[in-house]
């Protein structure tokens, strides 16, 4: 049995691990959470750490010897070629299952957040598959019927520029070539703003969103979790242009650095205010395993224990703010950017900045039906029905992709 995934999974995990002890098979656990903290995953018989691709007799090695307690299978110095990732046996998923699909283009990204662990696992010189490879992937997806949304799950997308830039010509042409069956959605970083070529190929190639990491409007704070990338921008501008162009923003926010006061969550709100992001995803600080964060902490003597990845707990490390303060503050925060006039104000602000779509796909029959239920249960019987039916009003003389997507919105909020 091979299973694995992200701290906040672990629980699951143990559960996969526990399920197969009775029929005596064994388990290799993989993925970021058992290669970051292995001796969590001591139940296994095998932790295989890193990625797997060149490593399958690694691995096959590794069953064949397996005993009674657990062997970590450590990963390389080196990380390998993204050209030679098969193409994933998406036939073997009932994709009827799922609201989006997943593929993947690259690992690793360029720059050095001190927070985030994918430049610890992935490395920072990003490694990416080949236009043909994506190519093959898509068409694997399609032919099983599938049409919808389909999210590149890298980390920055556009970690390798001249790399993407040679993928997205592609993509648009053979998305073109079959009536645009997807609608892609992805991660990249804020410099994204900065190349309107490259904006304009990723709206032209079917990107209707991406997410960024803004963290902060604390310019002291970015310096501090050596988030230079957003130094260099002005964050504002940089949104409204990503949005103009056609790329909607769901922006990852951040509150309890160092730097931060009890002023900065008044700080975020007066950004927030007036941002074009009705999901903006506001995190407290987690010290993740692995990661530059982490070191820090551990030898300033302030980490008291292992993250497991939920976002709404008490910070894993001693905070340098006052914690019940910096709690509360995140709460009111939190309860004000989810408030109804707050999040419909900020989608309103997104389709006014947005405008239309020339270029989108067809609806599907399963998205006919989440707009049906959507208009009862938030139309009719939603308090928030009047802020729906203004929003909605709006989306319907834009197209049918910011209808799409203002239908999406109001689910989600």
């Amino acid at each position: 049995v091979l299973t694995g995934g992200l701290l906040i999974q672990s629980e699951s995990i143990h559960e996969v691990i526990a399920r197969a002890v009775p029929f005596r098979l064994p388990v290799v656990v993989g993925g970021p959470a058992p290669t970051a903290s292995p001796d969590l995953f001591s139940d296994a018989a095998v932790v295989f750490q890193g990625e797997v691709e060149g490593r399958i007799d690694e691995l096959a090695h590794a069953l064949a010897q397996h005993s009674s307690s657990s062997l970590i299978l450590e990963a390389p110095t080196s990380f390998p070629d993204m050209t030679n990732v098969p193409v994933p046996r998406f036939d073997l998923v009932d994709l009827s299952k799922y609201v989006s699909v997943s593929v993947q283009y690259s690992r690793g990204c360029p720059f050095k957040c001190e927070f985030c662990d994918v430049i610890e696992i992935f490395g920072r010189k990003p490694r990416v598959k080949t236009p043909a490879q994506v190519v093959k992937e898509l068409e694997a997806i399609h032919r099983l019927g599938y049409r919808g949304t389909l999210f590149f799950v890298d980390d920055n997308f556009i970690g390798n520029k001249s790399a993407v830039k040679d993928l997205l010509p592609v993509l648009r042409d053979w998305q073109r070539a079959r009536g645009r069956p997807f609608e892609f959605y992805t991660e990249a970083s804020l410099n994204l703003a900065n190349d309107p070529q490259l904006l304009g190929d990723m709206v032209a190639a079917g990107f209707s969103s991406v997410f960024v990491g803004i963290e902060t409007p604390s310019q002291k704070a970015l310096a501090e979790t050596k988030k230079f990338q957003n130094l260099s921008v002005d964050l504002s501008d940089a949104i409204d242009r990503i949005t103009r162009a056609g790329l909607g923003v769901m922006g990852g926010f951040i509150v309890g650095f160092d730097s931060d006061d009890e002023e900065v969550f008044a700080l975020q709100r007066e950004f927030l205010a007036d941002q074009p992001i009705p999901l903006a995803m506001v995190g407290i600080l987690t010290a993740l395993p692995g990661t530059a964060l982490w070191r820090r902490l551990a030898t300033e003597g302030r980490l008291r224990e292992r993250s497991d990845g939920d976002q709404f707990s008490r910070p894993n490390f001693v905070p340098v703010m006052e914690e019940r303060a910096l709690l509360r503050g995140y709460a009111d925060l939190m309860q004000w950017l989810y408030s109804p006039q707050a999040y419909y104000s900020r989608c309103q602000a997104h389709l006014d900045r947005t405008g239309s779509i020339s270029e989108t796909r067809s609806s599907t029959r399963s998205e006919v039906g989440v707009l049906l239920r959507t208009i009862w249960h938030v139309g009719v019987l939603s308090p928030r029905r009047r802020l729906f039916w203004q929003l909605m009003v709006k989306a319907m003389s834009r197209g049918r992709r910011q209808l799409r997507q203002a239908v999406a919105h109001a689910v989600q909020g």
